[in-house]
C-alpha cells in the first residue's frame, strides 16, 4: 500500500533527525560524537538497521494485507490514498519544472533519428536545476573576480591578519592560561577594594573555622599579630595557603579548590588584619617577622631552620 511519505524519504529523514539530535546534545568537543564515542556509532548502526527492518516488515505486511482484500476494498483503498505525496499535483508540477522530464508516452517526440544496434537516444534537455546552478557559479565567479582582482578589496594576507586579530580578541576574553596566573614569584599584595572584599568573603567561608572571622585564631594561629610560624609577607602567606603547611597537617593546600587570584586576594586580605587586635585573640605563636628589602621569604620559621642546622652540625664527625 502507498504511504504519504515513501520509505526512501522517511528512513533517511528519521535517521538524520536522530543523528542531529545526538550531535547537538552530546558534548564531544572538536570531534563528532559518533567518532569520539564508539557507543554512539553502535547505537546509530543499530537504529538504522531497525529502521530498515521495520520498513521491510511493514511493506511485507502491507502487501499481504492488500492481496487478501476484495476488489471493492482495493478500489476504496486506492481512492483514499490518491493524495499520496508522490502523486499530488504540486509535487508533480515541482518535479516537472525542475527536471522537464517527458512521460514515457511522449518520448517519441524527443527520439533521435539514428540508432546503434537498435539502441536509440533521447534528446533530453538539461535539468533546469542543473542549469540554474551552473549559471549561479558563473555569477559568483564574476562577482569574486571584480571584488578581489579588480577592486582589490583585500587579499589572502589581509584576510589572514583579520582572522588573527579576531582570534586574539576571542583569546583575550578567555580565562588566562596557567602561565599567566599568579605565582609565588609574581604575587603582590592587592589594594583594590573589590578584590579585598572577595578575599574576605572566601576567608570567612573557608578559613574562619580555624582562624575566626576576625583572624584572632582558634584552632589555627592568630593572624593579626606580627608573629608568624611559617613566615609573613604576601609571598609566604600566598605559598602557605596554596601549598599548605608542613608543620601543621590541619592547614591543607587550597590550590586545587581555589584559583591563584583568589588565593592572592585572601593573602592580601589577611595582611589588612595586621594590628587589628580583635577581642579574645589567641596568644602569639612563632617568631616576629618583618618584611624588609633584605628579608627572604621563607615557608619555615627561623627556629625550625636553626634546629635543622644544629642537628646537622651534631652529626658531623669531630676532627681530633
Amino acid at each position: 500500500m502507498k504511504k504519504l511519505i515513501p520509505s526512501y524519504v522517511r528512513v533517511p529523514l528519521l535517521f538524520a533527525i536522530v543523528f542531529a539530535a545526538l550531535e547537538y546534545f552530546i558534548d564531544s568537543g572538536d570531534r563528532p560524537a559518533f567518532i569520539k564515542f564508539p557507543m554512539v556509532a553502535l547505537f546509530l548502526g543499530v537504529f538504522l538497521f531497525l529502521l530498515i527492518a521495520i520498513e521491510i516488515v511493514v511493506d511485507a505486511v502491507d502487501k499481504v494485507t492488500y492481496h487478501i482484500l476484495t476488489d471493492e476494498q482495493k478500489k476504496q483503498l486506492e481512492e483514499a490514498q490518491s493524495v499520496s505525496f508522490t502523486e499530488s499535483k504540486w509535487y508533480q508540477n515541482l518535479v516537472s519544472k525542475l527536471t522537464r522530464s517527458k512521460e514515457i508516452e511522449s518520448e517519441n517526440d524527443i527520439m533521435l533519428e539514428h540508432d546503434y544496434d537498435g539502441i536509440k537516444e533521447l534528446d533530453n534537455v538539461l535539468p533546469p536545476w542543473w542549469v540554474y546552478l551552473f549559471y549561479g557559479t558563473i555569477v559568483f565567479a564574476l562577482v569574486y573576480m571584480v571584488r578581489f582582482h579588480v577592486m582589490n578589496e583585500y587579499d589572502q594576507e589581509q584576510e589572514f591578519k583579520n582572522e588573527v586579530e579576531l582570534a586574539e580578541l576571542e583569546k583575550s576574553k578567555m580565562p588566562k592560561s596557567a602561565e599567566d596566573e599568579v605565582s609565588y614569584e609574581t604575587v603582590v599584595a592587592v589594594t583594590d577594594a573589590t578584590k579585598l572584599a572577595k578575599g574576605k568573603e572566601i576567608f570567612t567561608n573557608a578559613c574562619a573555622a580555624c582562624h575566626k572571622a576576625d583572624g584572632g585564631g582558634l584552632v589555627g594561629p592568630n593572624l593579626t599579630d606580627e608573629y608568624w610560624i611559617n613566615g609573613g609577607g604576601i609571598k609566604n602567606i600566598f605559598k602557605l595557603i596554596s601549598e599548605g603547611s608542613k608543620n601543621n597537617p590541619s592547614m591543607v593546600a587550597w590550590n586545587k579548590n581555589l584559583s591563584s587570584s583568589d588565593i592572592q586576594n585572601i593573602a592580601s586580605y589577611i595582611l589588612t588584619l595586621q594590628g587589628s587586635k580583635p577581642a579574645g585573640a589567641k596568644a602569639a605563636e612563632g617568631e616576629i617577622w618583618k618584611e624588609t628589602p633584605e628579608t627572604k621569604p621563607s615557608t619555615e620559621s627561623m627556629s625550625v631552620i636553626e634546629t635543622k642546622i644544629d642537628s646537622v652540625v651534631t652529626e658531623l664527625p669531630v676532627k681530633k
